[in-house]
């Protein structure tokens, strides 16, 4: 099809400039803002909510703020072996059924564990709200943990630790780098946790953490979608209200990682690795600190997409790599800064440190051009605004910043952070932090490789 223009227009027609030279209304650049309410239980349950009558669906969300950073050294993998736990039975609940009363509702649903948080999550006709509620409220009052329960899902853990560690050709790369990375911060020890501990773990000792952690006064229920807060309130209030809070404060990880003053660099490999691979982890600030956001910003223009540093250098110019990525683990506290290369045929991980490196360097020395970080921009505008289109993304926005911000506002505000960040802002974060005597290094080989002594010298 041609679109045919008058030669008259055409003559009057102005030069329609390139798309990153064009002006952008504010408004079209701004996701919608979430009308958020707030209100806490007397036995300390936060909520939070945000309507939209759009559709009539709600996603509903059980926040607990204990993540693998709450174990103890020697009972690790407790607060992962509850993400599973959690569906298999409470009061008035059987095992399993959980999940199959969502799903009768034409509903679905799921969970995850991270550092930080456990979460639990449905989204269902907005018409059964109140029936979920009351499932979360059972599951959370009367969690049926014994022996069995214990057991079965002990063994589900494991097999899930079989298949994505044991015997995934890189699995091993977080357990390794974060051992050497932190010597007394819990980010020490990985969310799928020790198989050694699970297999020494007591259901006494499973059901300690259960009590300690998974109360009213350590959640927070999220609730976005086709609802009226009036009566979510009243029905959170009859179902929840009951349910005791701990009758201690919550433990919390007050312990900080001494500063590190010098690079740290293990080897290992395994069998069944294809390519060398070399890791380097930075020390860097917590998720919603001031420095989160130009560092963020840096881990697009390094690795958003083909165009970006690493893989036009590594990968399309160099060739030396297969892949390169980085980015940042964001936290509730300070992790680390990741940098990956997994390298061709022929090629060492020592060269892939070098040339990452390099890139860094290049960060530190001189500032992002304006062309990258507006593209870094775009895409944190874009991923703002992709994220608002479902009730679970808000859900999670919500979460996110209630729970780890302390403060459900900042899904309302934090754009604004990206937007504020300039290209000297990168280069300053890039040099404050992409330190040597900050970093630990990664030397992932095939077996033959290592036993051969080449690929890992520094």
């Amino acid at each position: 099809m041609f679109l045919l223009v008058s030669s008259a227009s055409a003559q009057q027609r102005k030069p329609v400039p390139p798309a990153h030279q064009r002006p952008i209304a504010e408004s079209s650049v701004l996701p919608p803002h979430l009308a958020i309410q707030t209100r806490v239980l007397p036995n300390g349950l936060h909520i939070v909510m945000a309507e939209d009558h759009h559709v009539p669906v709600v996603n509903l969300q059980v926040w607990y703020h204990v993540g693998s950073k709450d174990e103890k050294t020697g009972h690790t993998g407790f607060a992962h072996l509850f993400e599973h736990l959690m569906f298999k039975g409470s009061a008035h609940v059987g095992p399993d059924e959980h999940s199959r009363i969502i799903e009768a509702m034409g509903g679905f649903d799921n969970a995850y564990t991270n550092d930080d948080v456990t979460v639990f999550w449905e989204t269902f006709p907005s018409n059964y709200l109140d029936r979920v509620l009351w499932l979360e409220a059972d599951r959370m009052g009367s969690l049926n943990v014994d022996e069995k329960n214990f057991t079965s899902e002990r063994q589900v853990v494991e097999e899930e630790h079989r298949l994505r560690v044991d015997n995934s050709p890189y699995g091993r790369v977080q357990e390794d780098l974060y051992a050497a990375a932190f010597t007394v911060h819990p980010y020490h020890h990985t969310t799928i946790g020790s198989m050694t501990d699970l297999d020494n773990a007591t259901v006494d000792e499973v059901r300690a953490f259960h009590d300690t952690y998974y109360r009213p006064n350590n959640a927070t229920l999220v609730i976005v979608g086709d609802f009226e807060p009036v009566q979510a309130i009243a029905w959170a209030e009859k179902y929840f209200g009951g349910i005791p809070r701990s009758p201690q404060p919550i433990p919390r990880v007050t312990v900080k990682e001494p500063p590190q003053t010098a690079e740290r660099t293990v080897t290992k490999s395994y069998p069944g690795v294809p390519l060398p691979a070399v890791v380097e982890g930075y020390k860097m600030p917590a998720r919603f600190s001031s420095e989160s956001y130009p560092l963020d910003l840096a881990s697009n223009i390094l690795a958003g997409g083909e165009s970006s540093l690493l893989y036009q250098t590594l990968v399309y110019k160099e060739q030396i790599a297969v892949e390169s990525v980085g980015f940042g683990n964001f936290t509730e506290d300070p992790n680390l800064f990741w940098v990956i290369a997994v390298m061709n045929a022929g090629h060492t991980a020592e060269e892939g440190e070098k040339a990452l490196d390099t890139v860094l360097q290049g960060m530190k020395t001189q500032p992002v051009s304006a062309k990258e970080l507006e593209k870094a921009k775009n895409q944190q505008i874009s991923d703002a605004i992709l994220g608002r289109e479902t009730d679970q993304e808000k859900a999670d926005a919500l979460g996110e910043a209630a729970v780890i911000g302390k403060n459900p506002e900042l899904a309302n505000t934090e754009l604004a952070q990206f937007e504020a960040v300039t290209a000297a802002a990168i280069q300053h974060a890039a040099d404050e932090y992409f330190v040597t005597q900050h970093e630990t290094v990664l030397f992932y080989l095939p077996q033959a490789q290592a036993q051969s002594g080449t690929g890992s010298s520094k």
